[in-house]
């Protein structure tokens, strides 16, 4: 019997790409050679793949076409590395490497990265050279950043001028990075926070821009010529093949079973933040409620991992590692110092870095449990109103507690009861229920704390390959029938965004948030390879989709709010319309329900009304909306400048906006002195004036008496 883990959570995958190794990294010894059965992985991943995965698409050309354009950028991510002959070489043998799967035939794998051994050790030695002259920091000219949909070079003298930009936006980089840090410190002598950072970052700050880029690119040649061992490469093909078909389908090597079973794990010492690969680098999908990055406050969903150091060791590059490597790095034993060097996420040309400085500690359930509090609000019509936040990180469950029948397993749907239980005994006057952040979890917490809100009816649809289900809530009565505002944003995936869609649908609630929530609707089970053993590894496949009850899928759109308030996740590629290969969005005929009365929907035009103009005029929500504007402003200029003076002006500019989001965030770092003070959360205080716009508005209708 097939094993299966049902999971709705935004989860780390695998490497899909490269980057620039920082420098002082230090090598790492090459990974001991497991060797695997690669001939029977590979064939029994390709006879499983189509049958269990939810479209059921043949492995056909069309497939070993695609898995071949994703296999290339693995390894050259910004198509730098090959050239365009070699794409050309490669692409003739693309539409056949179906077959060679099926044959259990990998070599190909090996094929291509040999080739880019080779280009590496070239380009090395080029840029060796290049740095060897030197560069005219004075010219202006631009280096395009943003090359992932960008040509390969077709000659060697294009190659020559691309590496030449890309080799001397490195070095004005460090340059400019310099100048500023000496600027500022001669502006601001007694600033501690850039004496902290020199001390933190030791060694690295000492290296020249010439001596910095040069390390890069000696660590990461070591890297590729001595850390990717057979289950590496295998893994990476593979996946290739299974991300074909959408992008939440893997294989998983022995080793990434292992890590995945951790990851699942909610006694992982750590950071507290999920990973996923992208440009080569760990890129923050979320901060884990409870855990050490959360508590701290600097690192940011959406910052990227170059390096790891362990205590007041020096940095280690995690460019170019499977993801499994590289979170093995930032794991640790529980009071250790771990030190991450990030690009932020606001940075999208990838061209500063950051050092956080964190503890590990333990995740503890409790931190991640759901939290109710209440607030006592005074209008302006000095009318005193109490209002329930109700907050939930994950939809989280202890399924062997529950599987066993134990009356008191962990469930987010009883802490969310005994929570809104604690509310009507308070006569709250309103409710938010905060999912932002929240990555789905139990599907059957969610729809059992959707029926919390409403009467009997249907929750969500979900599409299996055996056709189209209705999962209802069963229980006649609701726990709340007042006021309700649920709170999302672009990190609300799965879980959540299953319950924010069905309130949506019915009408039971105002939808306040960003622009959308992340649009993940699809659901993962993991097969072994194997029934007797791990030897294999397992297939994760995407096995379901989610539907509304209203029939639209929350695939790739996700749910979109009714009020939308301003987010620099809207400026930022957070979502599942920019993984490659997402599945489209399609729909199912609607399911019979009986909207709840009297709807939202009227209200829904003065609410927006009234909260667009607030936060036009409000201070902190104007810093929120320069600073997106700023990042939209980037993503839309795929080039940057490589004169110096310019590069300097850039970062300057970028330091002085920083200065004041770093107060704002300074705040956010909480102490055991101040653990019982709110923290500055604009985003929720607009809600919770919204929740009053809406009692005032809907008085006298009905809204507010009991159904």
């Amino acid at each position: 019997m097939q094993k299966c883990i049902l999971f709705l959570s935004i989860f780390a995958a695998l490497l899909t790409g490269c980057g620039r190794p920082p420098a002082n990294a230090i090598a790492i010894p090459p990974a001991e050679e497991k060797p695997l059965p690669a001939d029977r992985i590979a064939a029994r991943l390709a006879d499983r793949l189509p049958r269990v995965h939810l479209n059921r698409a043949l492995l056909d050309a069309a497939i070993s076409t695609n898995a071949l354009a994703l296999y290339i950028d693995t390894l050259d991510y910004d198509h730098t590395w090959f050239l365009a002959s070699d794409i050309e070489e490669f692409r003739q043998s693309g539409p056949e490497l179906y077959k060679k799967i099926l044959d259990g035939d990998t070599a190909f794998a090996h094929t291509v990265f040999e080739r880019f051994k080779e280009r590496v050790t070239d380009r090395v030695e080029f840029t060796y050279a290049l740095l060897d002259k030197g560069f005219n920091t004075d010219k202006d000219e631009v280096w395009q950043w943003k090359r992932d949909q960008a040509p390969w070079a077709e000659s060697e003298a294009e190659w020559d001028d691309l590496w030449r930009r890309k080799i001397k936006n490195e070095y004005v980089s460090r340059c400019a990075a310099i100048e500023a840090d000496a600027k500022n410190k001669k502006e601001h002598p007694a600033d501690e926070t850039a004496e902290a950072k020199d001390k933190k970052t030791g060694a690295e700050k000492n290296l020249s821009p010439d001596e910095f880029v040069r390390e890069r690119y000696k660590q990461f040649k070591l890297l590729i010529d001595t850390n990717y061992d057979h289950e590496t490469i295998l893994q990476r093909y593979l996946s290739s093949f299974t991300r074909s078909y959408d992008p939440h389908s893997d294989y998983l090597s022995p080793r990434s079973v292992e890590d995945f079973d951790i990851a699942m794990s909610l006694s992982l010492v750590g950071v507290g933040a999920t990973l996923r690969s992208e440009d080569g680098m760990a890129k923050v999908i979320q901060i884990i409620k409870g855990g050490p990055a959360d508590k701290d406050g600097r690192l940011e969903t959406g910052d990227k991992i170059m390096a790891v150091a362990q205590g007041d060791g020096e940095a280690v590059s995690i460019l170019h590692w499977p993801l499994s490597k590289a979170v093995r790095q930032i794991r640790g034993e529980k009071g250790t110092k771990v030190v991450l060097t990030v690009i932020p996420a606001d940075d999208i040309t990838g061209t500063r870095t950051k050092e956080i400085d964190l503890i590990r500690d333990e995740v503890k359930l409790e931190e991640q449990a759901a939290k109710g509090e209440v607030r006592e609000i005074l209008t302006p019509a000095d009318q005193r109103l109490r209002f329930g936040i109700l907050t939930l990180p994950e939809f989280y469950a202890d399924f062997d507690a529950v599987r066993a029948g134990k009356a008191d397993a962990r469930r987010a749907a009883a802490d969310v009861k005994r929570i809104l239980t604690e509310f009507n005994t308070n006569s709250v006057d309103g409710v938010i229920f905060d999912l932002r952040n929240d990555g789905g979890g139990s599907l059957a917490d969610a729809i059992e704390i959707a029926g919390f809100f409403i009467p009997l009816g249907p929750i969500v649809q979900v599409r299996e390959q055996r056709g189209v289900s209705v999962l209802p809530d069963n229980d006649i009565s609701t726990l709340y029938d007042g006021p309700l505002i649920i709170l999302v944003n672009r990190l609300s995936a799965s879980a959540s965004e299953i319950v924010a869609a069905a309130m949506q649908d019915y009408g039971r609630a105002v939808i306040v948030g960003d622009a959308k929530t992340h649009g993940k609707g699809t659901v993962q089970s993991v097969f072994p390879l194997s029934r007797l053993s791990d030897e294999l590894g397992s297939l994760k496949a995407t096995t379901a989709s989610f539907y509304r009850i209203a029939g639209g899928s929350t695939q790739l759109k996700g749910v979109q709010p009714d009020v939308i308030l301003p987010s620099i996740y809207d400026a930022i590629e957070i979502g599942e319309e920019f993984l490659p290969n997402a599945l489209p969005w399609t729909q199912v005929r609607n399911a019979y329900y009986r909207p709840w009365s009297p709807s939202v929907k009227p209200y829904l035009p003065e609410l927006q009304t009234r909260s667009g103009e607030r936060t036009a005029n409000d201070e902190e929500f104007k810093k929120i909306i320069s600073r997106r504007d700023r990042i939209q402003k980037r993503m839309n200029t795929p080039e940057v400048s490589l004169k110096l003076t310019d590069r300097i002006a850039e970062i300057v500019n970028e330091k002085e906006i920083e200065d004041v989001q770093d107060k704002m965030e300074e705040l956010l770092v909480r102490t055991d002195e101040d653990e019982n003070e709110k923290l500055p959360d604009p985003v929720l205080d607009e809600t919770i004036r919204i929740l009053t716009d809406f009692i005032e508005i809907s008085a006298g209708t009905g809204m507010l008496l009991a159904q």
